[in-house]
């Protein structure tokens, strides 16, 4: 064979080459389409079966809504003259001496009154010393430094529960301080409230609202204002396409969680320094800063 031959066959060998090295990555392209597709498709069946009882479309349908939250509290509290001034979902409150909380639905009226609502699926997520302590933390940032105690605004934290957690058989649970000694009212200003989920009597306005959150279907609820953006969350597009982007930033938040618990276990089960438990699980590198942080931070 001469020269110029086998110069024609390496171009030959090579063009046969190029284009293997084209099907490949049209295969690889169809199937990440395809999983995409099949990712879409999965988020989209999610959605048409959320309810307002769970918590992350919760947090959607109620964030700075406040027709809402004043339909809810109204509701709860039996009282129509509620105003709802400012709402928030998962609003953090500090403790810079033990534990943060998050609260679900933090609002306040016109009248200074503060909320935090709770929905809570599992019963032990509405434990009666975590309602405690939900409103002990209320109180810690409701009052400034060298404020008079009188001005400590009135405050409820109510938990809805998929369940009768108190187990009495009522719809609702009111638990107020008394004075045993004369059976009257301490009246600190501190309520704590229990909406049992399980009662859906419809021939009740809390019946109907609790019947609301536990629907899928927006035709199927009682209330306008609860509706309305459940429907806009489950068939509007830019609703839609926002809830597609809440389920994509928790299964970003969850891998990310799996990635700092294998680096944790690596450090401690073979005694590694954090760089090198990154570099055992092939941690890129624009993500190693981020993952050390979030490790340090946790070892505190």
């Amino acid at each position: 064979m001469t020269v110029n031959e086998i110069k024609e066959k390496i171009a030959e060998l090579e063009a046969e080459l190029a284009r293997a090295e084209a099907v490949e990555s049209d295969i690889v392209i169809n199937l990440d389409v395809a999983e995409l597709e099949k990712q879409h498709q999965e988020d989209l069946q999610r959605i048409r079966g959320f309810r307002l009882i769970d918590d992350d479309f919760m947090n959607a349908c109620f964030d700075g809504y406040i027709e809402g939250t004043e339909l809810l509290l109204r509701i709860i509290l039996n009282k129509q003259d509620i105003h709802v001034k400012k709402v928030t979902t998962q609003k953090i409150m500090k403790n810079l001496l033990g534990r943060d909380v998050w609260l679900d639905i933090d609002a306040d009226d016109n009248s200074g009154r503060e909320y935090d609502i709770e929905v809570q699926r599992a019963d032990r997520g509405a434990d009666r010393k975590r309602a405690r302590y939900h409103s002990s933390i209320l109180d810690a940032h409701l009052l400034q430094p060298k404020e008079d105690f009188s001005r400590l605004p009135e405050t409820f934290v109510i938990f809805i529960t998929e369940n009768d957690v108190i187990g009495k058989g009522k719809p609702l649970y009111r638990i107020e301080r008394r004075i045993e000694e004369t059976d009257e009212p301490f009246d600190d200003g501190e309520h704590i409230m229990y909406v049992n989920g399980a009662d859906k009597n419809t021939s009740t306005e809390l019946g109907k609202l609790m019947h609301d959150f536990f629907c899928t279907n927006a035709d199927e609820m009682h209330y306008k204002e609860l509706a309305d953006k459940v429907r806009y969350f489950k068939e509007d597009e830019k609703g839609v396409k926002s809830m597609c982007k809440v389920l994509e930033d928790m299964r970003n938040e969850t891998a990310k969680q799996v990635m700092v618990n294998n680096i944790q276990n690596l450090m401690k089960n073979l005694k590694l320094s954090v760089e090198q438990a990154m570099e055992a699980l092939s941690v890129p590198q624009t993500q190693r800063e981020m993952y050390a942080g979030i490790v340090e931070k946790k070892a505190l």
